[in-house]
This record gives structure tokens, sequence and C-alpha cells, in this order.
């Protein structure tokens, strides 16, 4: 890839993405982030198939914005982000080692491991002159800060070094020298070349750009709520990155998305509108049209410089190392994120850590929801027969009636645990009571489960009779067609009437609910009203 293709992406981009995004701030163009991404995709697919997949994501990025997913980036688990965007830094580094110290060698290897041997097998060919514009760059991306914080660093870094180069004609690689003449102007809208055989292997590609895009530029927003005090609206964001990233290819130019560093650096010089992003993108049209062979004189060195500050800041390393006093089930996501990101490819580690999270998830939704036995086997806790006047351990149960109690969401993990609890019953009771009243919600998965504890119980002659059922379950109940099942009867709001329903069968006479019992109810009427 030309270094111009960058220019083009952020004229395009960024005045698309200021134009039509939900952020009055936000500046887009090419990130950091997306390096390794356009690495990979160019190596097994070529410029075409990049180009493509890149007009894919702005579709996919469209229809996220346009189903209103804009708020559901934030279900992505933190260990999964935080290990991808530490792997990405840490590629980045590692892409910019050769030309961080001037290494006089071959072309790079791709794979982690074997880039860092070749690394150590060339040490003996570093350029002194390479590594001191480097360490030059570093020194003023550090110490300007102190000077002036409204021009950016990077920036000063790149006219004092370059300019320092061509004075005393310093013998370092420059971006002129291994790519060319940098052309000047933007080329005309075309799209790319590829055949219909190639489209299924670049859905994959493209999903991970709409993905990192659309996490980066909602990242970036919020960033960019924070310092303004303003609020951005997050599905118009999507579709903005969209239309963004379907721009971009046609005019030569590679993923776009928001850039929290250049949005942070608009944010402190003043910009409070779209306008100044597009300003933006203007000025580096003119950049493009007018100077593009003074770009053509900066070191490799110092840009290699640069982007390892740029990786340093992208690592959150006391973030990442502040992770492994999580839960175990988290520091598993995050490294297994991590070392997929690092050793084998950014899609598949985005796809692997989501799923393992999902899974972990899973498990501990089954953990936190527990079945228990409020008669014979178990009583209700001392603390809450003491203070819950609900308490089973103050009602009679009549004999021949058992009481269970499901205490959190009745899903697919909670539903094994339920079928195992049930099957432990040697002797089947005449009324079962299955009280839901810490059931929050409950899954298909835990309504076949109540069908079959149903079905079983009607074979052996016993009674389901259900208690405390919440809004949610009961919707659930009657769309599944299992409320009619278990009949009205035998649904009930608390386990006074449950256990009155379970004498009536029993043939006993019904108890009174307790004057305690009868008071609470009263308060919680009081309360909703």
């Amino acid at each position: 890839m030309t270094p111009e293709r960058g220019l083009y992406t952020a004229v395009v981009a960024g005045f698309v993405i200021s134009a039509l995004g939900g952020s009055r701030v936000q500046i887009g163009g090419p990130t950091g982030a997306f390096v390794v991404i356009v690495y990979a995709i160019v190596q097994k697919h070529g410029v075409d198939g990049l180009a493509a997949a890149t007009l894919l994501a702005g579709v996919i990025l469209v229809g996220f914005g346009l189903v209103r997913l804009g708020g559901a980036i934030k279900f992505i688990p933190y260990p999964v982000t935080i290990g991808f965007t530490s792997g990405i830094a840490l590629i980045i580094f590692s892409n910019e080692v050769k030309d961080l110290l001037g290494l006089r060698m071959g072309p790079v290897p791709a794979e982690f491991v074997l880039k860092w041997r070749a690394f150590f097998a060339h040490l003996g060919a570093v350029n002194g002159w390479a590594v001191l514009v480097a360490a030059l760059t570093l020194a003023v991306i550090v110490v300007w800060p102190r000077v002036n914080r409204r021009i950016p660093s990077p920036f000063v870094a790149l006219i004092v070094v370059t300019a320092a180069v061509q004075l005393f004609h310093v013998p370092v690689e420059t971006i002129g020298s291994r790519f060319g003449v940098i052309n000047m102007g933007l080329p005309k809208p075309a799209l790319p070349t590829i055949t219909l055989p190639q489209l299924p292997g670049l859905l994959g590609p493209a999903f991970t750009i709409a993905l990192l895009g659309a996490i980066e530029s909602l990242l970036s927003a919020v960033v960019a709520d924070g310092m303004i005090g303003g609020r951005h609206r997050s599905n118009m964001e999507l579709v903005a990155q969209g239309f963004a990233n379907i721009a971009s290819p046609l005019f030569g130019g590679i993923p776009a998305t928001g850039a929290i560093a250049r949005t942070a650096t608009n944010v402190k010089n003043g910009g409070r509108t779209p306008v100044a992003g597009m300003v933006h993108a203007v000025t580096l049209l003119l950049i493009t049209l007018f100077f593009g062979r003074w770009a053509g004189l900066i070191p490799m060195a110092a840009l290699a410089a640069i982007l390892t500050v740029v990786a340093y800041s992208m690592s959150e390393w006391r973030t990442f190392l502040a992770e492994f006093r999580a839960p175990k089930s988290d520091v598993a996501v995050l490294l297994t994120t991590f070392l997929l990101t690092v050793l084998w490819d950014l899609t598949v580690a985005i796809e692997v850590g989501m799923v393992l999270a999902a899974f972990l998830f899973m498990r501990r939704m089954a953990e936190v929801t527990n079945i228990n036995v409020l008669t014979h086997e178990f009583h209700d806790p001392v603390d809450d027969f003491e203070r819950d006047p609900n308490a089973v351990g103050r009602r009679v149960v009549p004999p021949g009636v058992e009481v269970y109690e499901i205490n959190g969401p009745f899903f697919f993990g909670a539903a094994e645990t339920f079928k195992e609890r049930l099957g432990r019953v040697a002797q089947r009771p005449k009324v079962l009571i299955l009280r839901m009243r810490h059931v929050p919600a409950i899954d298909s998965t835990g309504l076949h489960a109540l069908r079959d504890l149903v079905k079983r119980s009607r074979r052996d002659g016993s009674l389901v009779i259900l208690s405390d059922v919440h809004a949610q379950p009961v919707v659930a109940l009657e769309r599944s067609g299992l409320y009619d099942e278990v009949g009205e009867e035998n649904v009930h709001g608390n386990i006074d009437d449950a256990l009155n329903r379970a004498r009536a069968y029993l043939g006993l006479p019904a108890v009174q609910r307790p004057a305690f019992a009868t008071a609470t109810v009263a308060r919680e009427k009081e309360d909703g009203a």
C-alpha cells in the first residue's frame, strides 16, 4: 500500500464522517488499529480484495446503524477489547522494529515469531543513524508538550527531524526512497476488480473491519463526549462510518474509523462543530494536491518512532496487567484474545474471544442460578426466615407436598441443574410447588425443562403448581402454550394461594393467609400504587 492511500482515506472518509456522523467533533480516517487487518488482507487477497472487503464492511456498518445496533457494541466483553487492542499494539511495534533500528535485511516475515527471529538474526546490521533519528523523534514527542500543547508533538517531530535529516544529509531511508514520489491529486473513482468466487472469502475480513471500525469510532465518540460535555448519536455514527468506508475504497483509500488521537486534538484546539472535521479533510486535500513531494522526504525511522508511541498508547499495559486481578475466566478470555491476535489472526481472535466470553457467561449464569428444596431436605435460611414474612418455614406444608425454589434467571445452563436436582427425588410427591419469586426471566430451554417436568409429573400422578411468577415468565409461558398446559388454576402470585391450591387438590381444608403475610402484600400494593 502506497503512502498516499492514507491521505485519500483521510480526505474522502474524513469528510463523510464529519458531514454525516453522530458526533459533532469526530475526526475520521485511517488509524493504527487497522494496520494489522490491512496487512493481512492485502497479503492474502491483494489490494482489490482489501477495497472489496472495505466496501462490504461499509455496507455492514450501515446495516448496524439502521437496525440500531449502536448501543449493542457496549456488550462486547471488556477483556476481549483489551486483549485485541493490546495485541494490535504489540504487532504495530513489531512492524516498526526494522525501521526503528534501520536494519539492513530483506522482506520481514509476516508471522510474529518468525519476524522477531529475523530481527535477532540481523542485529549486527543496525544503522546507527536510523537509531539516532528515531531517538531524536521520540525526544521531541516527549519534550514538546511542555512547550506547547496546542500543536501536536508528532507533527512538530516530523517537521524538525525531516528538516534535520535533509540539512545534514543523514544517510537514512525516507518515504520517497522506498516508495517513490507520492502521486498528486485524488484518483478517479473506480470499483475494485474482483471475481464472484472471491466474495465468500472476503466476508470474514469485512466483518472484522466493520466490528473494529464500529468499536473504535464509538469509543472515540464516547471520549469526545466526555471532553465537550455532549452526547453523540451512536446509530447515526455507525451509518456515517458505513458510508465513509463505501466511499473510501472507490478513491483508492483503505478502511476508516473515528480516530481518538485526532478527535482529542480537534477538541483541545477548540473544535466544537462538524465544520472542523470537514476543514481538516479539505486541508489534507490541499497537502495531497500541492505538498506531496515534501512528504516524500520524511525519514522512515521518524515514522517508526511515532508509530512506536502510538503502539505504546494503544497497549494500555497498565490496564492489561490490572486485568490479571479479575476473575480467572476473564483472564482466560483476555489472554486467549491477546495471544490469538498476536500469533494467529485478529479475525479469529475476536470470534474466539466473543464465543469464549459467551460460554463463560453461560457458565456464570448457571452458577448463580440454584434450585433449592425447601421441604424435607432444605429449609429457608435463618436470616430469611426471621426477616422474610413469605418464607416457607412460616407456613404449614401438607404431607405429600414439596416446595422447590429457583433463584436466578432460568436459562439453559440453569435448566440442566434443574433437571439434575429433580432427578434425585426418589419418591414423587403428590403435589410439587415450584416457587419462582427470584426468577426475573426464562428462556426457551427453561420453558422446555418446565414442560418436561409437567409431562413427567402427570405420568407419575403428581400435580405441578407454579408460585410467585413474575411478568416476563408469565408472558413466556403464555406465548409458548405452557400456561394452558399447566392450567390457570395452577399458576399463582404467592405461596399461600399455591399451598391452598395443593390442599384443595389433596382434599384438605384451606388455611387463611398469615397476618404478617397479608400486611406485607398490602404494603407492597401501596408502594406499587
